[in-house]
């Protein structure tokens, strides 16, 4: 009978991605095993497809510590974008994420364009209203009836309310009751 292997310690998960992939023994210093977690082999299969498992241990090296984690986070983009568009890769989606842009950017303009164009049609009524509200002010003010003066008209819009008391030398009198 064989011998059986020891079970693993608490808190081993086991090899890392890219000891599987490559089949090798797992150390406590493997160099790939923070940026690599044994749940995610395609990130790991992927990025030695594109760059070979040297040249990310290699490039990993090189570089101090503190830029490691988003080093191996570049080239898992990297690679996951070649695998699925292997002419382009990430270039393909920065081109992508360009022309979005320019077409939100373009939406924007016109949508800026039509809130101007709303805002000027909205003070153009506005001063339309305000002139025939003043030609129909001076029109009841000069019009009396037996030396009695009519009561004014009251115009009201949801911007603005105006009644004959805005008129300078107005004053209201009570109507008369017969």
């Amino acid at each position: 009978m064989g011998s059986a292997s020891p079970p693993p310690a608490a808190g081993v998960v086991g090899p890392c991605a890219a000891c599987k992939v490559l089949r090798r023994r797992c150390t406590d210093k493997c160099m790939l095993a923070p940026y690599f977690p044994p749940t995610d082999l395609r990130t790991f299969t992927n990025a030695h497809r594109v760059f070979g498992a040297g040249n990310i241990t290699k490039l990993l090296q090189e570089i101090p510590q503190w830029q490691r984690q988003d080093a191996a986070s570049s080239m898992a983009y990297e690679a996951n974008a070649r695998m699925r568009d292997p002419v382009y890769g990430c270039t393909g989606v920065v081109f992508q994420l360009q022309n979005q842009v320019s077409e939100l950017q373009a939406q924007l303009a016109r949508a800026q364009a039509a809130v101007a164009n709303l805002h000027a049609e909205n003070a153009n009524l506005t001063a339309l209203i305000c002139e025939r509200m003043s030609q129909a002010l001076q029109e009841t003010t000069a019009v009396t009836v037996d030396g009695i003066a009519p009561t004014p008209y009251v115009f009201q819009n949801d911007s603005f309310f105006l009644d004959g008391s805005s008129v300078p030398g107005y004053t209201r009198e009570p109507p008369l009751r017969t």
